[in-house]
C-alpha cells in the first residue's frame, strides 16, 4: 500500500468532480480525483446515447468559471457537451487518477483525516490516501438497474440497459419495447420511433410532460416570482399545451413538476416529439409488466404483446453505502443527501457531497462552489 496526502480526496471524475477540482483549484486548495474508469465523465462518453442534448439551455448548465462557448446551440448536444468538459479538465489542469475503484473510505478519529483505499484497477493493488476532507462525486456511479420481472431470463430476444443504446438504425422494423418514461425513456423511445422501429413504452406511474421552452421560463420565473406560484403556472400551461393525456395512458401527477422535483428528486419529462410521437399512435403506451414467456409480454391490463428487444431504461444504483463507513448523518443507503436543500451538500468530520441532490448542472456548479469555500473557511 503506498499513502499519499492531498488536502481533499475528491470520488469521481464526472461533472461534477471537474466543478468541485476547479473550485478547489481556483482557492490553490490541493486535491487528488479518484476515478473508477479509464476516463472523465465516462457516463457521457461511454453510456449515453447518440440524440443526447442537455434539456436545458446552455446558460443553466455550464460549470463554475468557464463558460460554454459562444458559438454552441441554445441545447448543447452530447458531443459538444464531451468536448466542453475535456476543455474544462484541461483549462483547470484537472488530472483524475484513473482507474482507482475505491473499496473503503472512513474518517480516522486519531489523525482527523478520511482514509480511502483504492484498487488499482490495472495493477490490482490496493492504494491507500489519506486528507482532512472528503467530496462524494460519483453521481450515478454504479450499473444500471433493471428490475425483478417474471421471465426476464427466458426472453428469447435482446435484453439491454438504456447505458447499452446508442441509436434506433438498427432496430428498424424491429419491436422495441422500453421500460421506464423518465428522459431517457422518453428520448430512446423516440429515437426508435424516428428509426422506423415498432415502438412501445412502459409508463407505470404518473408523469409531467413539459417543453423544453416551459422548462426555461419556469427557471427564470423562479427569480421573481414564489416557488408556488411558478409550479401552479407551469402545471396550467402544460395543461393547456398538451391537453388530456390519459388518452393516450399516462396520467399526470397529482402535485405540479417542481414540486415533485424537489421534494423527490423526480424530474418532469422534457419533451422533444415523444408527444406527438404517442399521439400519433407511432409509440404505444403500456402498463406495467406482469410477466414475460418467450418473446411474448404480458401486462398488468391482461394484454400480451411480442417483441424481439427490450430496453430498460430504468435508471441507476449507486453503491456508496458499501464503501463509505461510519456516515450515518449526509448521505441514505440509496446514496442520496439526508439534509435537506440548501444543506445537503454538507456533512460531517470534512465530509461533502457533489451533484447528489438532483438538481442538474447547475446545482452541481453551486454544490462545488460551496464546498470549495466551506473547506477554504476551515483551513
Amino acid at each position: 500500500m503506498s499513502l499519499l496526502d492531498p488536502v481533499v480526496i475528491i470520488i469521481g471524475a464526472g461533472a461534477s468532480g471537474l466543478a468541485t477540482a476547479a473550485c478547489l483549484t481556483r482557492l490553490s486548495i490541493p486535491y487528488i480525483i479518484l476515478e473508477r474508469e479509464d476516463c472523465s465523465a465516462s457516463l457521457w462518453k461511454k453510456k449515453s446515447y447518440d440524440r443526447l442534448h442537455l434539456h436545458l439551455a446552455k446558460q443553466y448548465c455550464q460549470l463554475p468559471h468557464f463558460p460554454f462557448p459562444k458559438n454552441f446551440p441554445k441545447y448543447v448536444p452530447k458531443s459538444q457537451f464531451i468536448q466542453y468538459l475535456d476543455s474544462y479538465a484541461t483549462h483547470f489542469h484537472i488530472t483524475p487518477q484513473f482507474n482507482r475503484l475505491v473499496e473503503s473510505a472512513r474518517f480516522d478519529e486519531s489523525i482527523e483525516k478520511w482514509r480511502v483505499v483504492a484498487r488499482n484497477v490495472g495493477s490490482g493493488e490496493a492504494e491507500e490516501y489519506s486528507g482532512r476532507f472528503l467530496v462524494v462525486a460519483t453521481g450515478r456511479e454504479s450499473e444500471g438497474f433493471v428490475p425483478v420481472v417474471e421471465g426476464l431470463g427466458g426472453f428469447t430476444g435482446e435484453v439491454i440497459h438504456s447505458t447499452g443504446y446508442k441509436s434506433g438504425e438498427k432496430y428498424r422494423e424491429r419491436r422495441v419495447l422500453v421500460v421506464g418514461c423518465g428522459n431517457s425513456g422518453m428520448e430512446i423511445a423516440f429515437d426508435l420511433a424516428v428509426h422506423g422501429a415498432k415502438t412501445s413504452i412502459v409508463v407505470r406511474s404518473p408523469i409531467h410532460i413539459l417543453s423544453k421552452e416551459l422548462m426555461n421560463w419556469a427557471i427564470e420565473l423562479l427569480k421573481y416570482l414564489p416557488f408556488s406560484t411558478v409550479d401552479s403556472l407551469v402545471l396550467l400551461l402544460s395543461k393547456l399545451w398538451y391537453g388530456g393525456l390519459a388518452k393516450y395512458g399516462i396520467q399526470r401527477p397529482k402535485e405540479g413538476p417542481l414540486t415533485l422535483k424537489r421534494k423527490y428528486g423526480k424530474s418532469p419529462v422534457v419533451d422533444i416529439g415523444t408527444y406527438n410521437k404517442i399521439k400519433s399512435r407511432e409509440i404505444q403506451v403500456l402498463p406495467a409488466i406482469a410477466r414475460i414467456k418467450g418473446d411474448e409480454v404480458e401486462f398488468e391490463n391482461g394484454n400480451s404483446h411480442q417483441f424481439d428487444t427490450i430496453v430498460f431504461a430504468t435508471g441507476f444504483k449507486r453503491s456508496t453505502h458499501k464503501w463509505l463507513k461510519g456516515d450515518n448523518y449526509l448521505l441514505d443507503e440509496d446514496g442520496n443527501p439526508k439534509p435537506s436543500f440548501p444543506n445537503h451538500w454538507k456533512g460531517q468530520n470534512g465530509l461533502y457531497c457533489d451533484g447528489l441532490a438532483g438538481r442538474a448542472l447547475h446545482g452541481a456548479g453551486l454544490d462545488a462552489q460551496n464546498i470549495a469555500n466551506d473547506i477554504k473557511s476551515s483551513l
